[in-house]
């Protein structure tokens, strides 16, 4: 079975309408790339297909999705219209494709390590023998910026943190991976941090990899109340 759909796509230009067919079982983002085979200066960004890497986040019939796991069957709307816009509260850098650069140095304020310690010290002849312990434990959070998209403090503040640098902030104080705690806990015990959320819980919502940022938030707020004034040390953990 096949759908014959409109696409409505905010684009750098203005708002443009394309129509597609595809499978009932396709996804947004295949209903895109048949749409981008009429017009190739269709930007939009997609790389695995199946919610790892996080690219293809934009705004789906007015909420945030990642158009590689969202059903077309199941947001196609009246008159067979489907609405796709760029995420939110980021800079656009054409059409759907947003630039993400800003949230990601957010990540560096907060002193967050991109792998743990001992993943660096694996060795080939490990990896190749099966013995992958070390990689047991992973992180959720795919970076997609769909819960900063998605909070209404972002639109208000862009010098907030924002839900997932939050999140990943009470991940790192979990998990310090050899990292300087007090720079952490430096950097979101602030107006523009822990402190600016509103508990509106959209992040949350939205979240494609059940992250939970907005209860991640609480729980955080919720430690450093009873963090006796001075106690905080390098080697504290929460």
């Amino acid at each position: 079975m096949e759908l014959t759909i409109k696409l409505l796509i905010k684009r750098t230009s203005g708002t443009q309408e394309m129509t597609v067919t595809v499978p009932d079982e396709a996804s947004v983002l295949d209903a895109l790339e048949v749409a981008y085979r009429q017009d190739t200066t269709l930007v939009f960004r997609h790389s695995c297909h199946h919610a790892s890497c996080g690219s293809c986040g934009m705004i789906i019939n007015s909420k945030e999705g990642l158009a590689c796991i969202t059903p077309i069957n199941t947001v196609v709307g009246n008159n067979d219209i489907v609405r796709l816009e760029p995420m939110h509260n980021f800079p656009v850098i054409a059409d759907l494709a947003v630039d993400t650069s800003s949230f990601l140095s957010k990540m560096e304020r907060i002193n967050r390590p991109l792998t743990r310690q001992d993943e660096s010290q694996i060795s080939i002849h490990a990896l190749l023998s099966g013995e992958t312990k070390a990689f047991d434990r992973f992180e959720n959070c795919i970076e997609c910026g769909l819960c900063v998209s998605a909070c209404p403090i972002m639109a208000t503040s862009p010098d907030h943190l924002g839900p997932a640098v939050l999140a990943a902030a009470g991940r790192l104080l979990q998990e310090p991976r050899g990292r300087f705690i007090s720079q952490t806990l430096a950097a979101v015990n602030n107006p523009h941090g822990i402190w600016r959320c509103h508990s509106v819980f959209l992040c949350s919502e939205v979240c494609p990899a059940d992250v939970r940022p907005a209860e991640a938030i609480v729980e955080l707020q919720r430690q450093l109340i009873f963090v006796p004034k001075g106690e905080v040390k390098d080697e504290f953990t929460l």
